[in-house]
């Protein structure tokens, strides 16, 4: 598509395979393995906190990332822009000075954080995750179907 700008963040997994995600709702973390998400026959993530389905799991770091890519590529565009009306404007009577290129903001890398998840078995679907230790007291939902489970480990 014409005009389309795609940026590529690298969201690091723990040691075990597991990546941090984080509910829009509850604000829960919770980990799960890479393959998991992207198993086309996984319809929805559920949080296993409040069950519910969120748009994004994308946590503050990895939003934060992607606001300074975006914020970075787009000073760098109007600077491009302005340095070519600069160019173009030398012979004429009114002149335009692009100045200094804008200084970059700082993209922190994301680090896969919050080590103190415990791994889970949820039966239902005969899959693992990391979900907060209290959870599997309480009782927390499958983040894979959604299914509440009260089990202890």
């Amino acid at each position: 598509m014409a005009g389309e700008i795609q940026f590529e963040i690298s969201i690091p997994s723990d040691d075990e395979g597991y990546i941090l995600l984080q509910c829009e709702y509850c604000g829960t973390f919770f980990k799960v393995v890479t393959s998991d998400l992207h198993d086309e026959r996984l319809l929805n993530i559920y949080c296993p906190c409040c069950g519910l389905v969120s748009e994004n799991y994308l946590t503050d770091e990895v939003m934060d990332l992607a606001n300074a890519m975006f914020e970075n590529y787009a000073m760098d565009e109007v600077f491009k822009l302005f340095k070519n009306f600069e160019k173009k404007s030398r012979d004429k009577i009114i002149k335009i000075k692009a100045g200094k290129r804008p200084k970059h903001i700082d993209e922190m890398p994301i680090k896969s954080g919050i080590d103190v998840l415990e791994i889970r078995e949820f039966k239902c679907c005969k899959k693992f995750a990391k979900i907060k230790p209290l959870l599997t007291i309480t009782g927390c939902y499958c983040p894979f179907c959604g299914v509440k489970s009260y089990e202890a480990k």
